[in-house]
This record gives C-alpha cells, structure tokens and sequence, in this order.
C-alpha cells in the first residue's frame, strides 16, 4: 500500500496555505483534492483581507483576524519568492457605507462592542457622517448617509492567490493530486487508511481542510465540524478604466478592472445557480452607493458556499483520539490565509496545536449543549 508521512485532504484556499506552510516548516505534504465541478468556496470568494466588523461576541477571533491581516504583507512577499507570483495585496483601508441611520447605527454599535470586548486592541476604527465620507469618497450616491472607515483592511487578487499557493507549495515540495475525493478514513495503529475511487493508501497523519466535506470526514477521525448553509452570490462587472475611488464591504475593483459586487447571503438553498432576485438586490444597492456604476455592464453573476461554521467562528482541533489527526475549517480563507501558513501549519508540523487555538476547538458547540 502507497504509504506517505502527511496527507492534506483539500486543496483550496485554506488546504494550500496549510500545505505551503507545512513545506516551508519542512513537511512535505500529499496534498488530495476533489474535482473542478466540486464546490469549491476558493473560486467564488471576493479575496477581501478583512478585519472591520469580525468577532462579534468573539473577540479571540477579532483578534485572530487582525493579527492574520498584520502578516499578509509578510506572507505576500514571501509567496511572490516562492512562485514568483504577485497576489496583488493591497491594505489601504475600507468603507462600509450605510443607506440609512439605522444601519450606520447598528454597524457602530458593532465595532464598539467588538472595541469593548477586545479591550481596545481590535482595529481602530472611524464613524463617518455623509459630509465626512463625501470629503473622502466623492461620487458617493445621495442616500448614503455616513459609514464605518477601517485602515486595516485590503484585498488580493484571488485566482492570483490560488495560483501563487498552489506553485509555492510545490515549488517546496508538496505534491498535489486532483481528483482524489476521500470516501472514506480508517484509523489504524501506523496512521490513516484514506480511501477513494481507485486508490487507497496510508497516511501516517492527516489534516482536514476540505471545506463542505469536513462536516462528513471529522466523525470518521473523533472530531466534529458543524457547518450552516451560507450561500453567497457575486456581480462582476466589464472592465472599467476609471478605478472605484475606494474598496468597500461590498464592492472592490480588481487590478484587472473588473467591480465584483457581492455580500449576499442564502441560508436555504442548495441550488448552485444564482438568483435573479439577489441579483437585482446587489445591483440596486451598488448604484445607490454608486450611482456612476450605472454606465457598466454587468458581465456575469456566480455563487459560491461558504464554509461557515454553526457560530461563525473558524474551527482548529487536534483530535483527542487519533493524535495524528487535525481539522481546519473557516469562512475567511483569504484574511486567515497568513495565520494558516505561518502559524497553525507550523504547529501541525510540530505534531500539536498551542493552547492559544484551544478557543477555536469544536469542543466549545458540546460544551454549549452541555450547558
């Protein structure tokens, strides 16, 4: 039987990092992905680096997010040297405009909670009135009444990022095989038996990092992963050569030209298509934040899934059972892509998770049902 030391089951976003930083701490990981078609949130996501607003009512995760966004210029250097890909980070700041003084109240409320439950060190932020943000961003549209300003964050460019992970990690390393949809994982005394449709193997340790399907996996190796349906959609634009005069929550620019505009969510479908209706909901608010966006075209529209986990809040365990086994699991691959790489991967490489993760750990859902 095919017989290797650390098998990365997922090779997206969160898999690559997991994987690239595993290489660079030495490790050289069997990386098993599933195919194209699969749904996969890493070829749907809007590449925000984003801190404004995360971990509400979790402040280990505000925290998380912020420091993860504070690496990514170290770690965008250090992918540029391993692929010779640039991902096009870009840490300017961003707005989040509200239409009414209800919703520009309700998102300071937010950011000063997430302030009061960090103690002030989550990001610093600015509450704008509409002359305010005008001064900042002209060309802003009539109903906008004030918004939420955050230097920390940015975005990348995503097919980019994906690219860049991809190349690194092989570059050190890795080896990558599409294709390979794990059915099943056998725990035995030497490791992992991971089987699939024309291949079966032994892995003496295993990392979880499959997205929707660590739902399914995590029971086969004594750990949990329980996931909500968060079905998001996105508008992409032609290519424009005036630049959007800022990135915001909803709507950002490629390097490219293109304005993506997104920031929908579906709780009750399963249905890959995009909705019309959604659509419609996405373009009426850009223009009315935007009005000159009127005079694109909107080219096409996706959807994607996230992997959302039941509260929000990313998972990181070490399985208690069969100590060569470990998950990862989050919405924010892009923003926590840094922390993945230079932190948790470098901790599975050492064969345990630093008590500092011990928050994230799936133990906390039957802990609530507990109580």
């Amino acid at each position: 039987m095919y017989e290797v030391d650390m098998t990365i089951i997922g090779g997206g976003l969160v898999g690559a990092s997991i994987a690239w930083g595993l290489a660079r701490s030495g490790t050289k990981a069997l990386v098993l992905d599933g195919a194209d078609l699969d749904l996969r949130a890493s070829r749907a996501n809007f590449a925000l680096v984003w801190v404004q607003g995360k971990g509400l009512h979790a402040p280990h995760y505000a925290l998380w997010s912020d420091a993860s966004a504070k690496r990514w210029p170290t770690m965008a250097k250090a992918l540029f040297d391993d692929s010779g890909i640039d991902v096009g980070l870009q840490q300017d700041g961003a707005y989040t405009f509200a239409l009414s003084d209800e919703e520009l109240e309700a998102n300071r409320a937010d950011m000063d909670s997430i302030a009061l439950e960090t103690n002030g060190r989550a990001p610093q932020f600015e509450v704008l009135n509409r002359q305010q943000t005008l001064d900042r961003v002209p060309g802003v549209g009539a109903e906008v009444v004030g918004s939420i300003y955050c230097a920390a964050d940015g975005h990348v460019n995503a097919l980019r990022l994906f690219h860049a992970l991809h190349a690194a990690m092989e570059k050190k390393g890795a080896t990558y095989r599409p294709n390979h949809h794990v059915q099943t994982i056998e725990p035995t005394t030497e490791g992992f038996i991971l089987k699939g449709d024309g291949f079966s193997m032994l892995s003496r340790r295993v990392v979880l990092a499959a997205g929707l399907e660590n739902e399914r996996l995590a029971p086969m190796v004594g750990l949990s992963c329980p996931l909500k349906r968060s079905k998001g959609q996105i508008l992409v634009t032609e290519k424009s050569q005036t630049a959007l005069p800022c990135l915001s929550a909803g709507m950002r620019q490629a390097d490219e030209g293109g304005i993506m505009i997104g920031d929908s969510e579906e709780t009750d479908s399963a249905k890959i298509s995009s909705s019309s209706d959604i659509s419609a909901v996405l373009a009426s608010r850009a223009l009315r934040i935007f009005p000159a966006l009127s005079d694109l075209n909107v080219l096409r529209s996706w959807t994607g899934f996230r992997v959302k986990t039941a509260d929000g809040v990313p998972i990181y365990d070490h399985s208690e059972r069969y100590s060569g086994a470990f998950l990862v699991a989050c919405h924010s691959g892009v923003t926590l892509a840094a922390n993945h790489a230079l932190i948790v991967a470098p901790q599975i490489a050492a064969g345990k998770l630093e008590d500092d993760l011990s928050a994230f750990s799936a133990r906390r859902f039957h802990a609530q049902q507990a109580a």
